[in-house]
């Protein structure tokens, strides 16, 4: 198992080896920010799904000033961030930044809304990309989610393999969506400018599907409502922002320079290619359907749907999409590990694999992934709601953070910071209010329940480690007392592990040693009992036999323990199990394993200790086993064949 697994992701890299592993600006680049910049390929189409059905044509004539909103909160989140990645060098972003600076609540809460994040980022970066699919390829519309699972192995299994490499691998298809991307917009608005693109022909029958034959408009309250929720829909495009932050110690000397660097250049490009997409899709006027993305009405308007360039914007806002869930599987499980060693997760999600990457926390959040994709069908809209809630919790807290922060060392330039993220936390702290409201009904409700009930595990797994410390912790000046020692050897038939067992226990010189052997029925009784006589006489112990009718093996040993226990108070009592070990795994399989039952139901008895004296059945020679009674020099093992 351990050959192959080496062969499946890679030699084991020693610690030293991690400055190797730490990734360039480019690099980092397609790791971080790959979600953000995959976002361009959805985050328009969402807010038309909200309001087309309303405002029928005229909506697409408000993405401008929507999308104009969303790139404003885009570069205060931005800036914010990068004065984080600053601050806090070491990662860890939100969580980090709460716990430093407010209080535990704040950071699991944080922490909390960036794991459900993570996860659900995977689960639309993946949906998003099969939908890409499916546009190009209708014929693959019924096998939505089984494409998307298997993408999601795919990639967890890149990161598996390690930072470096994956990011290698992925740097490429986040490169060739920028030059795709640039080549839609660009050729789209030049030719615009031209006069010689026109609007998409609308299809009358399907506009009046949207809007259910009528159009209500935005007006009143409930116009208003409407344009809230839009702008929620938009506001998934900042969705990994907070990666670089969460991830710059994976980034090379100097770390937080180079992390700070490569945030902005994401901002960037996300930022001028949001825009840019509304900016064509208000003159082209595409409609949101089920059967094809936006994104590929566009492509197809401005290449021709035949054409090489449309493949490549699809094939391309395909890979993004699916390779988008990486981010999460760089920041799910550094985070993770940030906090289990502050006791809020498992111990197993702090340590690093083979491949120095937190290999407990790339499965954890594939399978949270994939349980996403299967409960909601790998539809991308119906994932939206749950998305944003978690992206701005964690946008709020960071922002709140650093105003204490900055208030709470003053370090040079601190009212300037301070004013940024005051601004920062007012325009984040809004947009998770409209999106709680206005989309509670659909789906918002179902993280706003989760990351509570979450912290509550992350209280508990505490709460554990905190009494698992007390219970162990040393007092000033304790010493053990000395204590009887009962040793009871089990035997199930007499045979050369028994021997041996009987051997390793007499080297103990226990004040106390018995032999037990539980019999189904007499006639078994009568014969281990002949056995004993024959075999094991030479040893001076003598065999206690205990015949159960109910053939059970746990409950009589427990009841004869309890009674040899009585006799002090301060007894530690030794059951040894004698073992054989067979030469192959499956030939494990052909032997009983009420071994193994009876050391779990042990293990929960006061003052009881279980040992396996196992004989290694390869390496037994009949005619050089050792005398029952003689005890065996420890630590040498017997040079025997058979």
């Amino acid at each position: 198992m351990s050959a192959l697994k080496h062969w499946v992701v890679g030699r084991p890299l020693a610690t030293d080896e991690d400055a190797e592993q730490r990734l360039p600006k480019r690099i980092g680049l397609a790791v971080f920010a790959s979600d953000a910049i995959s976002s361009t390929a959805y985050a328009t189409e969402e807010i038309l799904i909200i309001l087309v059905p309303v405002a029928g044509l005229a909506a697409l004539h408000l993405l401008m000033p929507i999308s104009l909103v969303v790139v404003f909160v885009l570069a205060i989140v931005a800036t914010s961030y990068r004065q984080t990645i600053h601050a806090y060098p070491n990662g860890g972003g939100a969580y980090v930044v709460a716990r430093d600076n407010l209080n535990r609540s704040s950071s699991l809460v944080a922490g909390a809304s960036l794991l459900v994040d993570y996860t659900l980022t995977v689960a639309v970066s993946v949906s998003a990309g099969v939908a890409a699919v499916v546009s190009a390829f209708p014929s693959l519309a019924d096998h939505r989610v089984s494409i998307g699972v298997a993408v999601v192995a795919f990639v967890a299994y890149a990161n598996l393999r390690g930072a470096k490499e994956s990011g290698t691998l992925f740097a490429v298809p986040t490169y060739l969506y920028i030059v795709a991307l640039g080549l839609l917009v660009g050729y789209g608005l030049f030719g615009v400018h031209l006069g010689e693109l026109e609007a998409i022909p609308v299809d009358e029958d399907h506009l009046r599907d949207l809007t259910g034959g009528s159009i209500s408009g935005l007006v009143g309250m409930s116009g208003a409502l409407i344009m809230a929720r839009a702008f929620s829909s938009g506001a998934v495009a900042l969705t990994g922002t907070e990666a670089i932050a969460n991830g710059a110690p994976s980034f090379r000397p100097p770390e937080s320079h180079n992390a700070a660097r490569t945030l902005v250049m994401m901002a960037a490009i996300l930022g001028f290619f949001f825009f840019a997409i509304s900016l064509l899709a208000d003159v082209l006027q595409p409609l949101p359907s089920d059967d094809e993305t936006v994104l590929s009405q566009m492509g197809r308007a401005v290449f021709g749907g035949e054409s090489v360039a449309y493949f490549f914007v699809q094939f391309t806002t395909m890979g993004i999409l699916f390779l988008a869930a990486n981010t999460a599987f760089a920041g799910f499980p550094r985070l993770a590990s940030l906090m289990a060693r502050d006791g809020f997760l498992p111990r197993q999600l702090a340590h690093r694999g083979d491949r120095l990457v937190y290999s407990n926390g790339i499965l954890l959040v594939a399978g949270f992934a994939c349980l996403l994709l299967v409960a909601f069908g790998g539809i991308t809209t119906a994932l939206i709601p749950l998305y944003a809630v978690g992206v701005f919790t964690g946008f709020t807290i960071s922002q709140v953070g650093m105003i204490r922060h900055h208030r709470r060392l003053r370090e040079p330039g601190w009212r300037r910071g301070q004013a940024i993220n005051v601004v920062g936390a007012m325009a984040t702290g809004t947009v998770l209010v409209v999106v709680i409201v206005s989309k509670f009904t659909s789906g918002a409700w179902i993280p706003v329940v989760v990351i509570p009930a979450i912290v509550l595990v992350f209280r508990a797994i505490k709460a554990h480690y905190e009494r698992l410390r007390a219970t162990l912790r040393i007092p000033d000046g304790w010493r053990p007392n000395d204590r009887q020692h009962t040793v009871i050897i089990l035997v199930s038939r007499v045979h050369r592990g028994v021997a041996q067992a009987i051997s390793w226990s007499q080297s103990l010189r226990p004040d106390h040693l018995h032999a037990l052997h539980v019999a189904a029925s007499a006639d078994e009784a009568g014969k281990v009992r002949g056995q004993w006589e024959k075999y094991a006489a030479a040893s001076g112990l003598t065999l206690d036999v205990i015949e159960d009718p109910f053939r059970r093996l746990t409950v009589p040993v427990i009841e004869y323990i309890d009674r040899l226990d009585e006799r002090s108070a301060d007894d530690i009592v030794t059951v040894v199990l004698p073992e054989f070990v067979v030469s192959h795994w499956w030939e494990q399989l052909l032997h009983n394993q009420s071994g193994a039952w009876l050391k779990h139901r042990l293990r929960h008895r006061p003052n009881t200790v279980v040992v396996s004296v196992p004989l290694q059945l390869g390496d037994v020679d009949g005619d050089r086993v050792r005398g029952l009674g003689a005890a065996p020099e420890l630590g040498r093992r017997e040079e025997v064949r058979q």
